[in-house]
């Protein structure tokens, strides 16, 4: 009854899942260190910013005038952003979305066809496989090199370009290894695209949290052929239920304005974005760089913390994040099966982590998130590597 693009869906809530829930039934502690939702971990956007900027919204919205891109206002007001880090992208070449998983969907129905290849970083993202099977593509992957601090392997990234490839992903930071790709990285990526004359979809939306260096490395920056830079309030800000993102158009002019006209079709077609929220952006932009700073303060500390108390643990082996909300670390030890662990894990420790496949990493592999507030923070990864120790 069902297409074959609906069956992919299917499926049942995993073991360790499960398990997460029998236990809160149980009325016991759950140290949550998968979960990205920074509301969990207490930071919130201030809410007297917020009311403000959406009644100012509400009164701007009451009479329904949309435009497919997005309300100028708020694609001015990211314009500016983007002059004050260097890069000039209009506003005209700004398309407004629903978040980046919205993004990823448009980006897939302008560049590629049925069973059309999109390249992806490996380690990859779970959300990935969902979105490509609504596009009805294929996703490729090409190496991050965890002996080099998960760079890119241009190689392999070069000798994964098929006849069909159409487009590459670059997440910087990465998730779920925080990965920030240097100036080098990036030029190599740019003069393969280049070279092949496909689209990058750059992936920024942890771009706000850097911890090694001052500035993030952008393809928008340099001279590729066509980049769609993706990004939005929902990690920057910490207003994920405001679900406003957008993608940043840059390149050769002709290849900008086709993709422009289509990504305004699409969009046009479904206006998916709450109007107030939109006349909001830029007072939520402007009002909200105080709190920007600390929140970045805070989840820099937050990094700190638990790359401290996994580096006591010899067993354990990782690479501290550059970026982001999340790290990804290995345990030294043979025959290791994550999804066992993991579970063996939450059952003694209360302790919750993805195993490494989840991401389509090497084996004894698993990722963490490092958002939780200080002391439950703290306490989690304290088990995790008492439990590694044992």
């Amino acid at each position: 009854m069902l297409s074959r693009r609906a069956r992919h869906f299917e499926g049942s809530v995993n073991a360790l899942y499960r398990e997460r829930d029998h236990s809160r039934e149980r009325g016991e502690t759950v140290y949550d260190l998968i979960s990205g939702n920074v509301h969990l971990g207490g930071i919130r956007y201030p809410q007297a910013i917020l009311e403000s900027a959406l009644r100012d919204g509400l009164e701007q919205a009451a009479v329904y005038r949309p435009d497919p891109k997005g309300q100028r206002a708020a694609r001015e007001a990211i314009s500016r952003e983007y002059a004050e880090a260097g890069i000039a992208i209009p506003a005209e070449q700004i398309v407004l979305t629903p978040g980046s998983s919205v993004a990823y969907s448009y980006a897939f129905a302008i560049f590629a066809d049925a069973e059309d290849e999109v390249l992806t970083p490996q380690p990859t993202y779970p959300l990935f496989e969902g979105i490509a099977a609504l596009a009805g593509v294929r996703m490729v992957p090409y190496l991050l090199d965890a002996t080099r601090g998960w760079a890119i392997d241009l190689d392999h990234l070069q000798a994964s370009i098929t006849t069909r490839t159409r487009a590459i992903i670059l997440i910087s930071p990465h998730n779920p290894t925080g990965a920030v790709a240097d100036a080098d990285q990036i030029a190599g990526l740019v003069r393969i695209a280049a070279q092949h004359h496909l689209p990058i979809i750059a992936d920024e939306v942890f771009g706000s949290f850097l911890f090694d260096r001052e500035s993030l490395p952008r393809p928008a920056a340099a001279d590729a052929p066509l980049v769609l830079t993706l990004n939005g309030l929902s990690k920057r800000l910490a207003l994920p239920g405001l679900k406003i993102g957008w993608i940043a158009v840059s390149g050769d002019t002709a290849r900008v304005r086709q993709a422009l006209s289509a990504l305004e079709a699409i969009s046009d077609l479904f206006l998916p974005l709450n109007e107030a929220a939109q006349f909001a952006v830029p007072t939520l932009l402007r009002e909200g760089r105080g709190f920007e700073m600390e929140y970045q303060r805070t989840i820099r500390a937050r990094r700190d913390m638990a790359v401290e108390i996994l580096s006591t643990n010899p067993r354990i082996s990782f690479v501290p994040p550059q970026g982001g909300f999340y790290l990804t670390f290995r345990v030294d030890a043979p025959a290791v099966d994550e999804e066992k662990t993991a579970l063996d894990l939450l059952k003694r420790e209360q302790v919750l982590v993805h195993p490494g496949f989840f991401y389509d990493l090497p084996p004894s592999y698993f990722v963490a998130s490092f958002t939780s507030e200080p002391a439950g923070l703290r306490e989690g990864f304290t088990r995790l590597s008492r439990y590694f120790s044992a």
